[in-house]
């Protein structure tokens, strides 16, 4: 039995509370990872789970056990990359969760330059809205927008994602342009809503210290963001986008911007990660290259000609 690969096992099944999650996670069969249990239980002569059809738990043995399987396989893992660091040269598997449309424009249109400071990181790439569950899916890190809730997950601030108002040109030619905030009660506005909760976003708009938010009534809300865009697009509402999505239609005169200088508020960025996981050399490489490559985009950071075509 390789005790590590075995403790490893249990640590996983601990931190997603499924022999097949933990399996799947782990890229291994589940009845290797049952095997495993089994020859550590044997081993150590206690019974470190208890299995029932629908959940596993840890016993009092287990529960013993667990903090110290992970405090050793950290340091194992932190010895093993202080070599690798030496080298200068981050390996191995790499799972990342970042929003679809930051994913699509900015992160992979950068991967060359990433892999090739990093050729022997294997990355495994997720998009979507919604918030994951870190630990349960095995994700080392995500990049989310907006505020944080969940206080057992630490943050790093890589950045504020600024937004525009916009609408397709064949919308405003139907509706004409709106000139404050408030006419906006009087069009059709593209709702965006949780994909978690459910729950629409409200619109919110700053100006000179002023600031105004509203629930706006609109005909249609979609939680996807390449749905939303595509919404605006084919005129069926304002709609509120990211800037380094905005500023690509502008310029091809898919979009046209509407409420002149009232800016929605930014939201922050943050790169996430679980508090009880040890922030390895990939990992940290990866955060630094994130937080560099957005500091530098100017859709971003809204250092762009985006306010010219207010």
């Amino acid at each position: 039995m390789n005790k590590l690969q075995a403790m490893q096992v249990f640590v996983r099944v601990v931190e997603t509370g499924a022999l097949t999650r933990a399996a799947d996670s782990l890229q291994m069969p589940k009845a290797t990872a049952t095997t495993l249990i089994q020859q550590l239980e044997a081993e150590l002569g206690v019974k470190l789970l208890n299995r029932t059809t629908r959940r596993v738990s840890m016993t009092t043995d287990g529960a013993a056990y667990y903090p110290r399987c992970v405090a050793i396989l950290a340091e194992v893992r932190e010895t093993e990359e202080s070599l690798a660091h030496r080298q200068s040269n981050p390996q191995g598997r790499l799972r990342i969760e970042a929003p679809t449309l930051m994913t699509r424009l900015v992160i992979v249109p950068a991967l060359p330059a990433f892999f090739a400071r990093y050729p022997q990181i294997d990355l495994q790439l997720g998009s979507s809205e919604r918030r994951a569950d870190l630990i349960e899916e095995g994700i080392d890190c995500a990049v989310w927008s907006g505020e944080l809730e969940d206080s057992t997950l630490i943050a790093r601030r890589v950045g504020e994602l600024y937004f525009g108002t916009c609408a397709a040109p064949s919308y405003l030619a139907a509706h004409g342009q709106p000139r404050h905030p408030d006419e906006l009660r009087t069009h059709r506005c593209i709702n965006h809503f949780s994909p978690r909760t459910g729950k629409i976003f409200d619109w919110v708009f700053a100006k000179n210290g002023a600031r105004i938010q509203s629930t706006l009534r609109g005909y249609i809300a979609l939680d996807d963001e390449n749905s939303y865009v595509a919404a605006a697009e084919a005129g069926l509402g304002i709609a509120q986008i990211p800037a380094f999505v905005l500023k690509d239609a502008l310029e091809r005169g898919s979009l046209e911007w509407v409420l002149g200088d009232w800016f929605p508020e930014p939201a922050p960025l943050n790169v996430v990660y679980p508090q009880n996981r040890h922030l390895s050399s990939k990992t940290r490489v990866f955060v630094d290259w994130v937080a560099e490559l957005f500091s530098e985009h100017d859709g971003i950071q809204l250092r762009s000609s985006l306010r010219t075509h207010a």
